[in-house]
């Protein structure tokens, strides 16, 4: 559950406990029509983690995560729950949309609530005072990555697909963790990188690869279904000389390695 000891998918030794994290890939319709877009948050450089990077919206899965989890029948495993439950929250706190709520009109009325996360009231307390109640079955589980241990910090993330379809969703940036925010398509994104507009980490390159793959929510949603979400364990591999970092075959990713040297890490 919460930072637990997990057993190394190939060797079967203890790993060191990493962090519980979850992130939200949020798409909308393209109002000019075209590709879909996704949200990106651009993090201030003074951050401890991915600083001056752009990411997904999310964070840290909290204890008080947990504690909603176990609070409501949703059919699910505890950890899940609680990584679902942080996706929304972390999504609330950090760009001011409330998505997979039940009991919320527009997704970006939500400023009461991202002001009471600021201030340390839980999402549990707020559903009630609202009377929202979380349809966690609107996460599309995609991944779930987990660095090597060359990493300072070691984050066990998953990532979770959302649709939000035709919702206005003008999103404001939260002025903490993050300088800014942008709807671009995958592909869009990934130009900027090529552009030197913007970096990336990489888990965030090569989700945007492997999202670029797909023109529509539908056809990204079915691919992720072919890829039942398991532990992706991040290795470093020497190749002719040269380290790099990879992927595992079999987890639907385009690009699966890359030059230490070039990689951005957290």
């Amino acid at each position: 559950m919460f930072n637990e000891v997990m057993p190394h998918p190939v060797t079967g030794e203890a790993m060191p406990p990493a962090t519980p994290a979850a992130t939200m890939v949020i798409f909308r319709n393209n109002p000019d029509g075209g590709l879909p877009l996704i949200l990106m948050v651009e993090r201030v450089k003074s951050m401890a983690f991915a600083g001056g990077a752009v990411v997904f919206p999310g964070g840290k899965v909290d204890p008080a995560d947990y504690e909603f989890a176990q609070s409501f029948d949703h059919g699910l495993a505890v950890d899940e729950a609680a990584a679902r439950l942080a996706a929304i929250r972390e999504t609330i706190e950090e760009a001011g949309l409330a998505l997979a709520l039940d009991g919320l009109n527009e997704p970006a009325d939500c400023a009461e609530a991202r002001a009471a996360l600021h201030a340390g009231e839980s999402l549990q307390s707020i559903c009630a005072t609202h009377g929202w109640t979380p349809q966690l079955h609107q996460l599309v589980p995609w991944a779930r990555w987990r660095p090597p241990n060359l990493e300072t910090r070691v984050f066990d993330t998953r990532f979770y697909l959302v649709n939000a379809g035709d919702a206005h969703l003008p999103a404001v940036v939260d002025n903490t963790e993050n300088r800014a925010l942008f709807w671009d398509s995958a592909i869009g994104v990934l130009d900027r990188l090529k552009r030197g507009e913007v970096k990336a980490i990489f888990p965030t390159t090569r989700n945007l690869e492997r999202l670029a793959q797909f023109d529509r929510f539908e056809t990204t949603a079915a691919h992720a279904a072919q890829f039942p979400v398991k532990l992706l364990f991040t290795y470093v591999e020497d190749r002719d000389g040269v380290q790099h970092i990879c992927v595992p075959d079999g987890f639907g990713y385009p690009v699966t390695a890359e030059a230490m040297t070039t990689a951005l890490r957290g």
